[in-house]
């Protein structure tokens, strides 16, 4: 659905498009206490990819354009584009984790079906995984700091009298806050639940000892799963093709959101730069 209509100022009532980004953040929010399964974080993608896209509509409204390009609110506009800028570096880190993970899965895939090296070769392949999932959390719990971070950071000020100006401010304000938490809800779910890792001495002895305790099996998902399949013993490994099958069918479920979602971010901040430069 889409809104042409442009009026020179806001009406008395306000906009459509107010009132359509306010049934998204709602559906977002009650989104929040749903399990973090690969079709839950899918749809809180989908759903926060049409609030995207339905606050693009709302910075069209010549209303929108003219309250953030007036000079006195440059400030509040150059913050609203430097949290796009924020909101991008974070949906890209999602995007790499995911890259490296199906790469790495992959390549352990090949090696399952083939057994090429034998024994030896399923072993490194199991730790160069391994290995790439120790990265990929590192990196997942250093942006969910950085997310940390930007939520704590109080951005804009309600000092404006201008109620116009206020209205505006405030629902991106907002938007910016579902999606951070959205944001938040992937990266954990790609990362997986909190575990103490076995050391790397117990996995370079995974043909000889067949087996290594996970300390954590509760409330895995798919990325989980499969990390304690392959930290339990070669056989698991070997008995893992299923539950590999279904990771790479859940990574590319995720890619294409995150696809999707980061094109709409940029789309996004475009409408900004487009508005800070008239």
């Amino acid at each position: 659905m889409a809104y042409h209509t442009r009026s020179n100022s806001f009406p008395s009532r306000p906009h459509p498009l107010f009132q359509e980004v306010d049934e998204h953040l709602c559906r977002l929010r009650s989104s929040e206490a749903t399990s973090t399964s690969s079709s839950s974080i899918r749809k809180k993608l989908n759903g926060l990819q049409d609030m995207l896209d339905c606050v693009d509509m709302l910075l069209q409204l010549q209303g929108t354009q003219q309250v953030l390009a007036q000079e006195q609110q440059q400030k509040w506009a150059n913050e609203l584009l430097d949290g796009s800028l924020w909101l991008l570096d974070i949906c890209s880190t999602a995007k790499d984790a995911i890259s490296q993970t199906k790469e790495s899965i992959q390549d352990l895939q090949s090696i399952i079906r083939r057994k090429r090296g034998g024994e030896t070769g399923l072993t490194s392949e199991v730790r160069k995984y391994l290995s790439s999932r120790k990265m990929v959390k590192k990196s997942i719990h250093k942006a969910m700091g950085n997310l940390k971070g930007m939520e704590n950071k109080s951005t804009f000020s309600s000092a404006s009298k201008d109620q116009e100006t206020i209205a505006i401010v405030s629902k991106l304000r907002d938007v910016k806050a579902i999606t951070l938490r959205v944001f938040e809800s992937v990266l954990s779910f790609i990362s997986g639940p909190k575990s103490k890792p076995s050391s790397w001495s117990f996995v370079s002895k995974i043909v000889q000892s067949k087996r290594i305790a996970c300390d954590e099996e509760a409330n895995v998902n798919e990325f989980a799963e499969v990390d304690a399949a392959l930290m339990k013993s070669l056989k698991s490994a070997e008995n893992a093709q299923n539950q590999l099958n279904d990771l790479e069918s859940c990574i590319q479920d995720q890619e294409e959101g995150l696809e999707c979602l980061f094109r709409q971010l940029i789309k996004t901040r475009v409408s900004l730069l487009n508005i800070l430069s008239h």
